[in-house]
């Protein structure tokens, strides 16, 4: 079955990419597809093909106005059919996902399946992770020593999806962060 084009707004997350990738690329679908490790801001964003100079303009507005963050990694959590490692503080993620939100309303985060999207990082799906309690200890056991894990947000990535291969785009800097590419 074709997967649908899309796109995602997200916070790379470089600083747990080694810690995480070996699982991802087994138990995760969107690393699976060429997602790094990210906490998404919105998914689903507006279709590949919508993504006008405007839209690309709006967006480095919005995220310039939002200073750059630090948050730490520092355990597993849960809900159902996934595990993922939580942000703390999560709040600067919800403010992220809120104003964004705001400004492109026909874009509800998670098309409006959750009335309060959990920021998180994705560790491992079910499927195609045939057991997550399994999932959770054996990720446990190699990384768990190598958390709390330090990371700072500085921009927000527009992600694209077209033939069923994500895709990082143009990059947004917060303020203070990196530039804009």
């Amino acid at each position: 079955m074709p997967q649908p084009d899309e796109s995602a707004l997200v916070v790379l997350v470089p600083e747990a990419e080694s810690l995480v990738a070996p699982t991802r690329m087994q138990f995760d679908r969107s690393a699976i597809r060429g997602m790094p490790a990210h906490i998404t801001v919105l998914y689903p964003f507006r279709h590949p093909d919508d993504l006008s100079s405007d839209v690309l303009s709006e967006l480095r507005s919005v995220f310039a106005q939002v200073s750059c963050f630090k948050f730490r990694l520092s355990g597993l959590c849960g809900f159902p059919g996934v595990i993922y490692l939580a942000p703390e503080p999560f709040e600067p993620f919800d403010a992220l996902t809120r104003e964004i939100a705001s400004q492109f309303p026909d874009t509800p985060p998670y098309g409006g399946a959750y009335k309060d999207p959990v920021p998180h990082l994705t560790v491992a799906q079910k499927p195609p992770a045939p057991s997550l309690t399994e999932v959770s200890f054996q990720f446990l056991n190699s990384a768990g020593p190598k958390l709390p894990l330090d990371c700072t947000a500085m921009a927000v990535s527009l992600a694209v999806k077209r033939s069923g291969q994500w895709r990082v785009g143009p990059c947004f800097a917060l303020a203070g962060g990196l530039r804009s590419t």
